[in-house]
């Protein structure tokens, strides 16, 4: 009797009927890996802030969206090589990002129960971001003529997420971009005319640079229960 209750339920809020939202901010520090600076995986050096808007489409699965502003500071003075502590270049730049791709759950996720919801998740899309356009002149640093650039990065974020109430979510994740550029620290300002006129390349030039945000998230879920949770 219960089955055929719940089919003529979901035949009434098929079409009002939705998934469960999330959107909330992102919290914490950027470092970059390059030819500048620490070569640590996770060692941020300065502050990242930002907002993202999950939609779970299952217990497993999320498309998300997000855009986050970090700057970062490189100096080779803070460095664990030798040669780099020699030369002495330090450089800062400011990286915003707008990101689109998929979350995908360790264990089921169901945002609808009563009690606690706890997973480690998976997130990885496309990204787009734009960066500070510099150089190295005879050793000084320089901006080409206060110029940004952009270019592409492949996110490869992993993270735990636990439901601190029905309404709210708080989680910590590390999320590594790997970048289509070598110039985030200004080891390779291929794209300018600079090059032709100087000998700016310095570093690994065949080697792009990446950049890690590392922080916190806290989101809010709003949303229609699912009329097919009858059948649960």
């Amino acid at each position: 009797m219960g089955k055929y209750i719940c089919i003529i339920l979901l035949l009434a809020c098929t079409a009002v009927s939705s998934q469960t939202y999330e959107v909330g901010v992102f919290a914490g520090g950027t470092n970059n890996i390059g030819d500048v600076g620490r070569t640590n995986f996770i060692l941020p050096s300065d502050y990242a802030v930002g907002g993202l808007f999950k939609w779970n489409i299952s217990q497993r699965y999320a498309w998300r969206a997000s855009v986050i502003y970090g700057e970062f500071n490189a100096d080779d003075s803070k460095s664990s090589i030798s040669s780099r502590q020699q030369r002495g270049y330090e450089i800062s730049n400011s990286l915003l990002e707008a990101s689109l791709g998929l979350e995908f759950n360790f264990v089921e996720y169901n945002l609808h129960k009563l009690g606690p919801a706890f997973t480690p998740y998976l997130y990885t899309g496309l990204t787009y971001f734009r960066y500070d356009y510099n150089y190295f002149d005879a050793g000084v640093l320089q901006n080409g003529l206060n110029q940004r650039d952009g270019s592409f990065a492949i996110p490869m974020t992993v993270g735990v997420k636990y439901r601190i109430s029905q309404l709210f979510i708080i989680g910590a994740e590390i999320g590594a971009r790997y970048t289509f550029t070598d110039n985030l620290d200004g080891s390779n300002p291929e794209k300018s005319t600079v090059a032709l006129q100087i000998d700016p390349k310095f570093g690994n030039i065949f080697s792009d640079d990446w950049y890690v945000f590392s922080g916190v998230t806290f989101t809010y879920t709003f949303g229609r229960k699912p009329c097919m949770d009858c059948f649960e």
